[in-house]
Parts: C-alpha cells; structure tokens; sequence
C-alpha cells in the first residue's frame, strides 16, 4: 500500500505543479466564510502551504490529495468492507437518478467550492445551482440517456441491467430498512473505513512532507510574485486622511 500511496501522491504533485504555472489571482469577490478542507488541514500543514499562501492554492493541493485518499478507501471498502460497499453502490445510484448534478466532472481545484457565491442583501438570486441539485426527476421519468455506445456496447450494457434490474431497488424507491444486526455490522464497516482513511492520510502527509521543498519552490517562482504585485498596486491606490493632498 505505501508505494501505490507514494506514486498516487507524486502523481497528484505532479499536477499541482503544472497547475500552479497558470495560476492568476482571481478578480472577483471571495468565500465568505472558511472552507472545511483546508482550514486547519494537516495536508496543508504537511505540504508547508498553511501561511501566506492563497486559498485556492491550498485547495487545489488539499483536493487533489483528497482524490488519493477517496481512491485508497473505496478499493478497501470494495476489498474488505461488502456491507459497506452495497450501501454507498445503493446511494450512488439514487444521486445519479438526480436531474442536475453541477458538482460532477469538476477538476480538482473547484470541487469542495460553494456551488453559488454568496448573495448580496438587497440583490438575491432568482435561482441557485444548488436549488437544482437538490431537485429530483418527476416520478416516472429517467435520467438523461447516455451518450451513444456501438451496437455490441449496447447489448452488453442491456444485458447488465437486466441481471441487476432485480437485485437492487430503483433509485426513485425507499430502500428497505435494516434490521438492528445489519445496523451494527455497518456500523462496524464504517469504523473500520474510518480507520483506514486515517492511516492513508497519514502517509499522505508523510509523502507531502518529503515533497515540500518543491511545493515551496512553486509558490515562491509562481505565487510570491503575483501577490507581490497585487499589493504593491493596492497601495498605490489607497488614500489615508493622513497623507498630504495635493491643492
């Protein structure tokens, strides 16, 4: 596990460090409150990116090593945990019967964002991305069909559904409750895939600590300079009651 983490990790840098080069300041208004992924995070502190150093770098890192850890826990989940397997397989696909699903296919550095910036108190939104995530199909009616597959593509994908079409409930239909048992075997589950992201996030952490010399690297060639600037062209934009005003 330790060398499918470290190469995972190197990969993900490796990314990061090619993202980084065209990075640019945003111009638009920011968060407004702190983001749960990178604030505190011992990933960022690992990587040495925890002061001084712009949000959307540190997640932009921060979620790309979230994609090693998720990777390494659901082969776990799939490996050791069938209880728990079933139950995520059952949720994946009542969220893929969703009409709108404006998270998905994100890259890296934009998911775990707000979907919708914040509005301003005399101008709300008539409409949110979020609104329309959290709408669900009519009842009756099927998602959006997928794009075109060959013939044989066709007939192999129909022949899949037919021998699960009976073994799982539709997504429109309440799963079935469980009985106290199956609630403490996956109780149990869960424990035990909460363990394991903990020890996969730790060597995690140990890879980035290895690797910070370069990650500081990037921000001093790609970050620093820009955000040198910004402030640079602040202050020559600032007016203080304190400073001689020309006549």
């Amino acid at each position: 596990m330790d060398r499918s983490i470290e190469s995972r990790v190197n990969h993900e840098v490796e990314n990061w460090l090619r993202w980084i080069t065209q990075w640019r300041p945003a111009t638009h208004r920011g968060r407004a409150r702190l983001c749960r992924q990178c604030f505190g995070s011992p990933i960022i502190a690992s990587a040495g990116l925890a002061v001084d150093v712009p949000h959307v770098v540190q997640h932009a890192l921060s979620m790309r090593m979230k994609i090693v850890i998720d990777a390494s826990v659901d082969e776990y989940t799939e490996l050791n945990l069938p209880r728990l397997a079933h139950e995520l397989n059952l949720s994946e696909r009542r969220e893929s019967a969703q009409a709108y699903r404006p998270a998905e296919g994100l890259d890296p550095e934009f998911r775990g964002l707000d979907l919708d910036p914040q509005p301003a108190a005399d101008a709300p939104y008539l409409f949110t991305f979020s609104e329309l995530a959290d709408q669900q199909l009519p009842a009756g009616q099927s998602p959006p069909p997928p794009v075109a597959e060959s013939d044989s593509a066709k007939s192999d994908s129909a022949e899949h559904e037919h021998e699960h079409e009976h073994s799982a409930p539709a997504p429109s239909d309440p799963l079935p409750p469980l009985s106290p048992a199956e609630k403490q075997a996956l109780k149990a589950e869960m424990q035990l895939a909460d363990e394991f992201a903990t020890r996969v996030g730790l060597r995690v952490c140990a890879q980035l600590t290895q690797r910070r010399p370069r990650l500081l690297t990037a921000i001093a060639q790609f970050v620093e300079p820009q955000v040198q600037a910004l402030l640079v062209d602040l202050g020559s934009t600032l007016d203080s009651p304190l400073w001689p005003r020309n006549p």
